[in-house]
């Protein structure tokens, strides 16, 4: 394991201690649980090739509408008001599709999100019609 793996496990091993030095209970998480049988090769090979398939994943901090005269003002130091309030969850959408609520963790001066709420499958297929 890498130095920067290491550094992100330390961090989020030190945010499983609340203040008080108690433990936080974790719940079993029914919808992560595998109850699929054993495939075969050939629905292996299958998932082999979806799993290689490269998504794209932005993390949304707010967004805005603004008019192209206001948009053609902006330079350096300039602030744009975004439609969250401070303190409010990102949105971690892969192609486009909202996946996730998190809040931002830095480690090591790299940013991160931590995932605090995962949108179910059923509510984003619902949200595809």
């Amino acid at each position: 394991m890498s130095d920067v793996e290491d550094d992100w496990a330390e961090a989020l091993a030190e945010q499983t201690v609340v203040e008080n030095g108690d433990d936080i209970q974790t719940a079993a998480l029914d919808e992560l649980v595998n109850d699929v049988s054993s495939i075969n090769s050939d629905e292996q090979r299958k998932l082999d090739a979806i799993l290689d398939i490269p998504v794209t994943i932005s993390m949304e901090v707010g967004r805005t509408n603004i008019n192209i005269r206001n948009l053609l003002q902006l330079n350096q130091g300039s602030v744009v008001e975004l439609d969250r309030l401070a303190g409010e969850s990102l949105d971690l959408l892969v192609n486009g599709t909202l996946i996730a609520h998190g809040e931002v963790v830095v480690v090591n001066d790299k940013f991160g999100i931590r995932l605090t709420d995962v949108i179910s499958q059923t509510e984003r297929i619902k949200k595809l019609r």
